[in-house]
């Protein structure tokens, strides 16, 4: 199933908390602080995989918490930071605030990442907070709380060439011919309901890729029908084939 828009919502870690500990030894009985600092919390970062192109796997999980740090220990030592989530998604993504609207990012390159949500900085342990006035202090910060957000995803298909037209102009049929796609075919309008991908071979060097925009109608432009669903696809072609 091919979809192109989803919703998300999204989270990165919290810090690890710092740790209020004394040094203790059989024959040092006044040891100093020595509590650790807490762990960076997850960030959480958007990767694009060159291989998936739909966002059907968001319809499935529509949330995405990436996991704290870890709270400092004794004897100095630093919690553990949390590992970063990676959410893949396909290239030709456009990632929006669902709730402020703003362009987040537009990923279109494979391996290209967007840090959606930045992990929470850990807190400092008591190791930190010893004074010539006081040599036992018993503070530690907390950890930072984490972002969220709501994103609103939004696909449009990377190709080289967009095939547009009425319903039943034989886009889907030119497709067919020309690439290795196995597109629906009838004899009766809106056989094709969602975009289709095909690859052709110009040479033994060079491929060029080929999308099937389902059948425009009088005002898709201004939204009629699902006019700016499918018109969207067409934005990053460098060459329109329009089939009358």
């Amino acid at each position: 199933m091919f979809i192109d828009e989803a919703e998300i919502f999204v989270k990165s870690g919290k810090g690890g908390d710092g740790m209020v500990h004394f040094h203790r030894e059989k024959y040092v009985p006044r040891g100093g602080p020595d509590g650790g600092d807490g762990g960076h919390g997850a960030d959480l970062i958007l990767e694009v995989r060159p291989t998936l192109n739909t966002l059907l796997a968001f319809r499935h999980t529509t949330r995405y918490i990436a996991p704290d740090g870890k709270g400092g220990g004794s004897n100095n030592k630093s919690g553990k930071a949390g590992e970063n989530l990676i959410v893949l998604v396909p290239p030709g993504t456009v990632v929006y605030d669902a709730l402020t609207g703003d362009l987040l990012g537009d990923l279109t390159e494979a391996g290209q990442q967007l840090v959606v949500c930045k992990g929470g900085r850990g807190g400092r342990g008591s190791q930190h907070f010893a004074t010539s006035r006081n040599q036992a202090p018993r503070t530690a910060e907390r950890g930072e709380p984490g972002e969220e957000k709501r994103l609103r995803l939004e696909l449009k298909l990377i190709a080289d060439i967009g095939i547009i037209g009425v319903p039943n102009a034989g886009k889907s049929t030119l497709l067919s011919v020309l690439t290795n796609a196995k597109p629906k075919i009838a004899p009766y309008p809106f056989t094709t309901i969602e975009p289709n991908l095909g690859v052709a071979e110009v040479n033994a060097d060079t491929t060029v890729v080929l999308a099937d925009i389902p059948g425009l109608i009088e005002g898709a432009s201004q939204g009629a029908g699902l006019g700016h669903d499918f018109l969207r696809h067409i934005q990053r072609t460098r060459v329109l084939i329009h089939l009358l």
